[in-house]
């Protein structure tokens, strides 16, 4: 019998918070450099974030601690009104990664408890295809192609489902192409990037 992990992180909810990111599940605490989101030092959603918002790839990275700064890191998403979570909370690992591909979702994102706790939230930003997957299952929508969207209606809740090349170094693309895809979401989304 595999084991059920329960999600390790609460929900990052920023006041007024008008983008919800998600990803499907945390890595092993092991790979984690801090506990927070992305918290895999190799991953590359801080990354990408420190590129677009501010110029420099490394703005949230602590070299000398090989960490992400929390602060800095919780700073901005609060600045930017970004709140965080994953579309998991319960899951077997079938392989001993974080894998989505290994990863069986047991217990999925209550999303009417987040539109309830900020009915700001306007956009899902979801990581990759799984992560995609269990969103629009549940607001009854085709899976958007990457870096494209879909209008939901989720019980009263309207809002635009992004889906996004996942951050994850196991995802073949560039750092610089992940950055240009979220770019032109954040664009669309109003910031300024």
């Amino acid at each position: 019998m595999i084991k059920i992990e329960q999600h390790p992180f609460e929900p990052f909810l920023p006041d007024g918070a008008v983008v919800l990111m998600l990803g499907t599940f945390p890595p092993k605490p092991e790979r984690w450099s801090m506990e927070f989101y992305y918290p895999n030092k190799i991953n590359d959603m801080w990354r990408i974030m420190g590129l677009l918002f501010y110029g420099d790839k490394n703005h949230f990275w602590l070299d000398a601690e090989k960490r992400f700064d929390l602060i800095k890191l919780k700073t901005f998403l609060n600045g930017h009104k970004i709140a965080l979570y994953d579309t998991a909370t319960r899951v077997r690992r079938l392989k001993d990664n974080a894998s989505d591909k290994f990863l069986d979702i047991v217990e999925t994102i209550n999303l009417d408890e987040f539109f309830k706790a900020r009915p700001t939230i306007r956009a899902i930003v979801t990581a990759g295809e799984k992560a995609t997957g269990v969103i629009a299952q549940k607001a009854g929508v085709e899976l958007p192609k990457m870096g494209e969207i879909a209008h939901c209606n989720y019980h009263g809740h309207v809002f635009d489902l992004w889906r996004m090349p996942s951050t994850s170094r196991a995802y073949p693309l560039a750092l610089e192409k992940k950055a240009q895809a979220y770019r032109e979401m954040f664009l669309q989304l109003g910031y300024e990037v």
